[in-house]
């Protein structure tokens, strides 16, 4: 048995996700811890994914934070396993993004993997985006070769679909290469807007947004965004969609009430989510949903009835919890570098040719 521990820490910064993982040849979930993310370390990773004074020291002592408080989620879990760190062969830490800017050649995620190392004692892989982008690729989304890697022996045409703060595809047909990209918003703005209106950090099972009405005139102009309508291989983040640029759509127009607002926000992630599923697999069979967003039940009614011919489930459907996918595919991605094996897929991102992954940290 070959443990690898991924640690996963999202656009919505809600917490830490860590993962015990058994590899080679299966894929097992085999245990997680879950820290979440304290408000002071929130607010200024928040502050870091734009420009401000100071920005370099500010993020070099976040970063040791978000390593203090990984190492943290990490011995827990390896004590309630009852694990020594040299039954590891490896942690994958994602880090957490604060810009990703691929059309400039640049991704930033912080998590400082040599203290991550020292802390542990256990080899850490991380800067997983990176050599893709290096390669004129997208560097993001990382997961859809993980998701083959997971559902490829099921029947037909079917697509994996993360719901965090940006929703993104992987498309998954018998014969052909994986591929897959960002479709925009998740929950990064249903987030920030009930978080803006009434203080609550995101929208339990979407009932805020059910119970507004969706705004055709700002549905529209929030469509009229240019990245909708770019083809992939293509990501996005924080840099493109935020409260600012919610406000300024806004501004724009009628005053709407708040819940309706929220309403058309949900409306905004499922309509985008749909056209670009048909528009590259238009004889998709099966959407599975994994992240937060499996848990927005008005999200997952909203996709199904937009998808009539598919299926539309969690990845639970499958036996895969799906508040621990990603955080799997970074202990996966750990695998593959130190196997040597090609992670990223070209068809998903646009780099030139398959790469592996990653930077190793040896213990």
């Amino acid at each position: 048995m070959t443990l690898y521990i991924g640690v996963m820490s999202g656009t919505s910064l809600d917490g830490l996700d860590i993962a015990l993982v058994e590899l080679d040849p299966a894929i097992n979930l085999i245990a997680t811890h879950y820290i979440p993310m304290p408000d002071s370390l929130r607010c200024e990773l928040l502050a870091l994914c734009a420009s401000g004074p100071d920005e370099i020291a500010r993020s070099a002592i976040a970063q040791q934070n978000w390593v203090k408080l990984a190492a943290q989620g990490i011995a827990t879990l390896l004590a309630e396993q009852n694990l020594q760190p040299a039954d590891i062969r490896a942690i994958g830490s994602h880090g957490q993004t604060i810009r990703h800017e691929p059309a400039r050649g640049f991704t930033v995620q912080i998590g400082n993997p040599a203290l991550l190392t020292e802390l542990t004692n256990i080899t850490v892989v991380s800067d997983f985006r990176s050599r893709d982008v290096a390669a004129g690729g997208q560097g993001a989304p990382l997961v859809p070769a993980f998701h083959e890697a997971l559902f490829e022996e099921q029947p037909g045409n079917r697509a994996v679909l993360n719901v965090g703060g940006f929703s993104n595809l992987s498309l998954i047909e018998p014969g052909k290469a994986v591929s897959g990209f960002d479709c925009g918003p998740g929950n990064v703005l249903l987030d920030a807007w009930i978080h803006q209106q009434r203080g609550d950090n995101y929208d339990r099972d979407g009932q805020w947004a059910a119970s507004g009405k969706v705004e055709p005139a700002l549905l529209r102009a929030l469509l009229s965004d240019p990245f909708f309508v770019t083809q992939g291989p293509k990501s996005t983040g924080r840099e493109v969609f935020n409260l600012p640029w919610l406000t300024q759509h806004l501004s724009r127009l009628t005053a709407f009430a708040a819940q309706d607002v929220q309403a058309t926000l949900l409306e905004l992630t499922a309509l985008t989510i749909v056209e670009s599923l048909q528009q590259a697999q238009s004889a998709t069979r099966e959407l599975l949903v994994c992240g937060g967003g499996a848990h927005n039940l008005a999200l997952m009614a909203r996709l199904a009835s937009l998808l009539p011919d598919a299926t539309v489930s969690s990845t639970g459907a499958y036996g895969v919890d799906p508040d621990w996918v990603e955080a799997m595919a970074f202990a996966w991605l750990a695998h593959c570098c130190l196997e040597g094996i090609a992670a990223n897929r070209p068809s998903v991102t646009g780099a030139r040719g398959l790469r592996v992954l990653g930077a190793i940290y040896p213990a």
